[in-house]
């Protein structure tokens, strides 16, 4: 009798006995979403002017101010940097958004990491432009923002990449130093009164006038660890990302859009 009640209770604490982090779920690990294989052949393009707003565009960056953009983390003034005509992450100072709230849209926006950029990977001129974001920290739908020129990294975690969700069809970054661009159509996600999701988002990328995602169906918001969701809401602002880069800071220029209502 002892030695059965003493069986069960070392099972019933070996139940009870919380995970260690060997045993933690494959899943919950960020590799568990990094895809590596097939790589997006790589494209050559050369340099371009900067391309001006179309008459009909709300500019959200001139080169002047930050008059567009507010602080994702307290919705106080943006604390990044400009000066001669440029927009630059100033690490630690946290994410940045429009002021205003966008649905369908056509976004262009230019961005450039150093040319004495060092790191390899993710922990090379890493950004993002988040196309609805949806509040703090990672919340939304990222499209990459990084150095991917003769710098490996999982594929649907490169430039052009919807990351962690969809691979671009081709690689065409420039070497660091010279001025990258994305054009974006971005269709919203459309949810039903029950927040259930009817139509999900839809987006279309050029990089550097190449196309790189040709009108694909989001998974939904991106997520480091774990497969993507959706989760309801309505119009939302543009983000950009203060990741917090060690190698160096990430600049912008030329950022307009075209309300697609």
């Amino acid at each position: 009798m002892t030695a059965t009640l003493s069986l069960l209770a070392v099972a019933m604490l070996a139940q009870a006995a919380p995970a260690s982090p060997a045993a933690t779920a494959p899943e919950q690990r960020p590799e568990a979403t990094e895809v590596w294989q097939p790589e997006p052949p790589v494209v050559v393009v050369a340099p371009t002017p900067s391309v001006p707003a179309p008459a009909d565009a709300l500019v959200l960056f001139d080169g002047k101010n930050l008059d567009q953009w507010i602080s994702t983390k307290d919705k106080g003034a943006a604390r990044w940097t400009v000066g001669d005509g440029v927009l630059t992450v100033r690490k630690g100072t946290g994410n940045i958004e429009t002021k205003r709230k966008f649905g369908n849209y056509q976004l262009h926006l230019e961005w450039r990491v150093p040319a004495n950029i060092t790191g390899t990977g993710q922990a090379r001129g890493n950004s993002g432009l988040f196309l609805a974001s949806t509040g703090e920290g990672d919340e939304g739908y990222e499209l990459q923002i990084m150095d991917s020129f003769r710098n490996k990294t999982y594929v649907n975690g490169q430039a052009g990449a919807i990351y962690k969700q969809i691979i671009p069809l081709a690689n065409p970054t420039r070497a660091p130093g010279e001025w990258q661009s994305y054009d974006v159509i971005w269709t919203a996600p459309v949810f039903g009164a029950d927040g259930k999701l009817t139509s999900p988002a839809y987006a279309t990328v050029f990089f550097n006038g190449v196309l790189v995602q040709n009108h694909v169906a989001l998974k939904g918001q991106t997520r480091y660890i774990g497969a993507p969701e959706y989760k309801a809401h309505g119009p939302a602002a543009i983000k950009l990302q203060d990741h917090g880069d060690p190698s160096a800071p990430i600049s912008f220029r030329s950022i307009w859009i075209r309300d697609l209502k």
